[in-house]
């Protein structure tokens, strides 16, 4: 597709991505000043290690980046991921070394808390920092890392901090209303950070000069101090912080959970006092778990990154979090299997759909437009059912039967078919064998079954899954099931042990006759 069809039919695209770039060109509708680079944010907060909600956001971030340059034609944007590491320490996680020194350090900024990791990383926050740059490199995403504690120390955000110490009360007027009634007693739109113990104070504060920004406070002692609020001694409260960085760093585009939609409509109304403007933005509903309940770090509820894609792909798990961002999803291994499989047939879908539906189709964002040519011989759920089998547990013996079903294959030549064989040998060993349970035939069923034996011995070794499957079709006609699914879920509790499963010709097929024949007698034997 050319460049411009591409444009052409992204003006009117429903895709979400597409939607959101359209924001943008409402905002600048004559492109930004000087041909200054369109502005897209991301957050993080360094108190914990990256998980798979940065992963999320940054990459939907990414997809709306991209729309935004098909729209334009490739006009200049950047990506910047920002990490709040001025931010004080409130509690000590559960999932890190020496917690003693944490503890010892509560409340200082995390970029001045002392490293408990094994890491030649000067700080807390500089190694989780390092991790999430290590994380966002993995997967190969363009962006610019931004620290506030690079930005507050090194002055870079002095002239902000004076903007908000002269719109100090309007600040207050905006964000008093907002607050319980003991909040307001000590609330301060700036944190100064104690002389003496280092420590992010939560109390009153006082301007004294805001074009030279100095301010002055309680200590924790009980002292009246007069200091500076620039140069790394004080940091914003977050929701301050946050319209601060809007302001100072052009921010056009940032989106944010749904959790956060108040906040973003303070931090909006501060960003437009400031003498900035609110970012457009995605709010994206959050994610639940296989209950239906919010997942929540400190409930142990979620789901990592690596977790997934120990039985699923990448790009899978890209397809999952493409779909419907503002709808609540489940987000559990449960989802991996039919994942995967739609992510395939999206893909394997796209060369031959018109130009709208493949801007709508998950695969052209997920692969920037430039998808990977050919299909799987065979889906994730087949693959599973074939190594979920006794004797089949292994990748190797696996390749074995794939390579009779689909003899063009190898584990040389076709390494996503390689690694995905392996993410299903993982997934069945850990949670579907452990459940399966074959149950012996009754009545009809044995007839049925005996039936499919002996039509089955009339077939070659290389019968096609198609032909295999109007066998299998035509013998549970024979019977007395009240519908064919009936006789379908006979064959899957008898020979497989579960209550689904896949296309039965092509599950043959890919076993083998003969070996299908042998679940047969095993299962009329017990």
């Amino acid at each position: 597709m050319s460049d411009e069809l591409i444009r052409n039919a992204a003006l009117t695209s429903k895709a979400w991505p597409y939607e959101e770039a359209r924001k943008l060109l409402k905002r600048w509708p004559g492109g930004k000043p000087n041909g200054e680079p369109m502005i897209f944010e991301t957050g993080y907060g360094p108190s914990g290690l990256p998980h798979i909600g940065t992963f999320t956001e940054v990459l939907r971030t990414t997809w709306v980046r991209r729309a935004y340059e098909e729209l334009t034609g490739g006009a200049p944007t950047r990506l910047i991921a920002f990490s709040d590491d001025m931010d004080g320490l409130r509690k000590v996680p559960d999932n890190v070394p020496n917690p003693q020194l944490l503890q010892a350090n509560l409340g200082k900024p995390l970029s001045r808390i002392p490293n408990p990791f094994p890491t030649d990383d000067e700080s807390f926050a500089a190694h989780n920092n390092a991790l999430l740059r290590k994380f966002l490199d993995q997967y190969g995403f363009d962006y610019e890392f931004v620290s506030a504690s690079s930005r507050y120390n090194s002055g870079a955000f002095d002239d902000a901090l004076k903007n908000v110490l002269r719109n100090y009360q309007g600040i207050m007027d905006i964000m008093l209303p907002t607050l319980r009634e003991e909040r307001r007693q000590t609330y301060s739109p700036v944190l100064p950070i104690s002389p003496t113990s280092g420590v992010v104070l939560q109390v009153p504060v006082e301007v004294i000069d805001a074009d030279a920004g100095t301010i002055a406070f309680t200590n924790e002692d009980g002292t009246r101090v007069e200091q500076s609020a620039l140069g790394g001694q004080s940091k914003l409260q977050w929701k301050v912080d946050w319209a601060m960085r809007w302001v100072a760093l052009g921010v056009d585009y940032e989106m944010y959970g749904k959790d956060l939609t108040d906040s973003g409509v303070q931090s909006g109304k501060i960003a437009q006092l400031l003498g900035g403007r609110k970012p457009e933005g995605l709010i994206y509903e959050m994610f639940l778990d296989e209950k239906g309940e919010k997942i929540s770090k400190s409930k142990g509820n979620g789901l990592s990154l690596e977790e997934w894609l120990t039985y699923g792909s990448d790009n899978s798990l890209a397809f999952y979090l493409y779909r419907e961002p503002k709808r609540a999803k489940n987000l559990h291994l449960g989802l991996v299997p039919k994942a995967v499989d739609e992510y395939h047939q999206f893909r394997g879908n796209y060369t031959a759909q018109e130009v709208d539906k493949r801007l709508g189709n998950p695969a052209h964002h997920i692969h920037a437009g430039d998808i990977p040519p050919g299909e799987m011989p065979l889906t994730y759920g087949l693959l599973l059912n074939l190594v979920s089998l006794p004797g089949v547990h292994d990748k190797d013996i696996a390749w074995k039967f794939v390579q009779k079903y689909a003899p063009d294959t190898s584990p040389e030549k076709d390494a996503e078919l390689d690694t995905l064989i392996g993410l299903a040998v993982n997934y069945a060993r850990d949670f579907v064998v452990p459940g399966l349970k074959r149950r012996a035939p009754i009545a009809h069923e044995v007839d049925a079954l005996k039936e499919l034996d002996a039509e089955l011995a009339k077939l070659g070794p290389d019968t096609p899954g198609d032909e295999i499957q109007n066998v299998v079709f035509e013998v549970g006609k024979h019977h007395p099931f009240e519908s064919l699914r009936d006789w379908f879920k006979t064959l899957y509790q008898t020979l497989l042990g579960s209550e689904q499963g896949p296309r039965m010709g092509s599950f043959i097929a890919l076993y083998g006759v003969d070996n299908t024949r042998k679940l047969i007698a095993e299962a009329l034997a017990a």
